[in-house]
């Protein structure tokens, strides 16, 4: 609020004591006469859905009339909700209080599912301002802790139940005046009262809240502005989100203004954005929620922002199970509503489980052994009767198994039905008595010396479990990491790598007979990798020579090399030359060694078949 001072420079507090005017030396000391309590936020009780707004309903969870504790902790905070200014200039003199914080421990009673019984007791933690000063008037600020009024509410629910789109309800708060009315800002000397009437409902996603009454306290004025008799509205709505509608978020604002010579400064009209979360699924009895909002209005206790936190424990109102039991038949004609059971002409046994004693899963009605629990049998006179005895437990019976006292799989040999089977180390199928390989898992194989051991999926002979390169042709290598892999070749995702450079003659793109070999793997991973569908022969130079003339050879060496795998059986449509001359260094030119690196050729996967493609015939 901005309390404002008129021209001739007259503080608004001045109606509040005229003796003040006679004072012209010192600064005199201007407050509410009966105390004030500025702040025009009223929590709404534990257990509702809105926070500044009631609700209509009497929130019991148990639906039966038995009494439900609601129990709620507050924190609400007003920025700037009294502030000095001079009229006409609207200059900020300073705040009379800029902060205020309080607590508020808040405890709702419902009682036989339809009255509603509120305490809500504040505690000021935090109250600041400037004790702002004007034309012979001081205003001290509050600054200590300070218990507000103690308000005491109740309602009585007229139509409609928690869940219902429409609810009505009638009710009111009474604030008794337990806190500091000595020139504070937190209490009034005298019993307060607000009836109301309250409206609301929910619908599935959808709760909202209306209500309006009259606020009934003593009229007096501070700051040249009227307080007394005023009307006190609000309504506020929630989206509920979440497959269990645990998470609330949605609008409210609030108004009141006196009924006597309303204007701005004595309206007060607050909005807070809210959201409000239930814990699930383990604690959904206890709700966390935050909100914040603007000030519109210049009105006495108006702030220019609230903020608003709160954690309680109110137990949850679920929407009423018309099937508890989800037999498929309803509570109502349901004679045995949390047990699910079966229909059944008597109403005295619809939905009950039919009768079986023994409790074995088979009823009483086809059971041969009613009395003693037993298993499935297709034979009507064994049929839920103990089967016979099993001693090795492996759900084969002794008079059928064939090896009743080894535990054992079935088998359609009645001479293998409930025996082990032969030992398998290593588990792949192939018994130990078979497996060339019994510690190591393989494959099966039609030749005795390799059964049962890892296959060769590149046929290098070397085994996978000990070829390092197990998709590539290499040659056996005492050294374990080199084993199966190709002396000078290396495959990655993006490349075949040389280990070895292409040898040509000096200043030629002639190939020496040296690098035959290598260029005969490279060949050979390329027609082992039919998945590589275009690679780029790349040659490479160092500085030397000048660029023009490093570009051509390079052009030249690289088209070599194509044209060599060609005549090794890769098919020149999967190849593609370029000559990049020195313009792409991987070594320093400025050595013998790095230019020597420079001078290479490279093999670069510019494309692979989709996977699809490569297991087409």
């Amino acid at each position: 609020m901005r309390a404002p001072l008129p021209p001739r420079w007259i503080c608004g507090a001045a109606a509040l004591a005229a003796a003040a005017w006679a004072a012209p030396a010192s600064a005199q000391e201007a407050g509410p006469a009966r105390g004030l309590a500025l702040n025009r936020f009223s929590p709404a009780p534990a257990g509702d859905r809105m926070f500044g707004v009631p609700s209509p309903y009497a929130a019991s969870p148990n639906q039966d009339g038995s009494a439900t504790l609601h129990v709620m902790l507050l924190g609400d905070y007003a920025h700037n909700p009294l502030v000095l200014t001079r009229q006409g200039s609207d200059e900020n003199l300073g705040a009379i209080v800029g902060h205020q914080l309080f607590l508020h421990l808040n405890s709702s009673l419902t009682l036989w599912d339809r009255l509603h019984v509120n305490v809500d007791l504040p505690l000021a933690v935090l109250q600041q301002g400037d004790s702002p000063a004007a034309e012979g008037l001081s205003f001290r600020s509050p600054s200590d802790v300070q218990l507000g009024d103690l308000r005491v509410g109740l309602r009585l629910r007229l139509l409609g139940d928690y869940f219902d789109p429409f609810q009505l309800a009638v009710g009111g708060f009474v604030w008794v005046p337990t806190g500091d009315r000595d020139g504070s800002f937190v209490g009034e000397e005298s019993v307060r009262g607000l009836p109301q009437i309250l409206a609301g409902g929910r619908i599935p996603g959808f709760v909202w809240s209306a209500a309006a009454g009259v606020d009934l306290r003593p009229a007096q004025t501070f700051a040249q502005v009227r307080q007394g008799l005023m009307f006190n509205g609000g309504a506020g709505v929630g989206l509920l989100l979440g497959s269990e509608e645990q998470l609330q978020i949605g609008p409210e604002a609030t108004v009141s203004t006196v009924l006597e010579d309303p204007e701005a400064r004595n309206t007060n009209v607050e909005a807070l954005l809210g959201l409000r979360y239930r814990f699930a699924p383990t604690l959904r009895d206890f709700e966390l929620g935050v909100a914040a909002g603007p000030g519109f209005t210049s009105g006495i206790g108006t702030p220019d922002f609230r903020a608003v936190a709160m954690l309680a424990y109110s137990p949850e109102v679920r929407r009423a199970d018309p099937d508890r039991d989800k037999d498929g038949i309803v509570n109502e004609k349901d004679a045995c509503p949390d047990v699910p059971g079966v229909g059944d002409p008597d109403p005295k046994k619809n939905g009950c489980p039919p009768s079986d004693r023994d409790e074995d899963g088979i009823l009483d009605r086809v059971d041969a052994c009613p009395d003693k629990p037993g298993v499935a049998n297709d034979d009507p006179k064994k049929h839920g009767c103990p089967p016979p005895g099993d001693r090795d437990k492996d759900g084969i019976t002794d008079d059928v198994d064939a090896c009743p006292d080894e535990a054992g799989p079935a088998n359609e040999d009645p001479k293998k039905h409930g025996c082990p089977p032969p030992p398998d180390r290593d588990g792949d199928g192939v018994i130990d008595a078979e497996d060339a390989c019994p510690d190591i898992p393989g494959i099966r194989t039609s030749d005795p010396a390799t059964n049962g051991c890892p296959g060769d999926r590149d046929g290098d002979t070397v085994r996978d479990d000990q070829d390092a390169c197990p998709d590539i042709k290499g040659k056996p290598d005492p050294d374990p990491s080199k084993n199966g892999c190709p002396v000078a070749v290396r495959m990655t995702e993006t490349e075949i790598v040389i280990l070895q450079q292409v040898q040509f003659d000096t200043g030629k793109a002639t190939i020496k007979k040296v690098s035959d070999p290598l260029l005969d793997e490279v060949a050979g991973v390329l027609k082992e990798h039919p998945e590589i569908a275009k690679i780029e022969v790349q040659g490479h130079t160092d500085p030397r020579g000048g660029r023009a003339y490093n570009i051509k050879l390079s052009q030249a060496r690289a088209e070599s090399v194509m044209k060599a795998l060609v005549q090794r059986g890769v098919e020149a449509e999967r190849l593609a030359s370029k000559g990049y001359g020195p313009d792409v260094p991987i070594a320093d030119n400025d050595t013998d060694e790095g230019r020597q690196k420079n001078r290479r050729v490279q093999f670069k996967i510019l494309e692979k078949k989709p996977k699809q493609q490569q297991e087409a015939p």
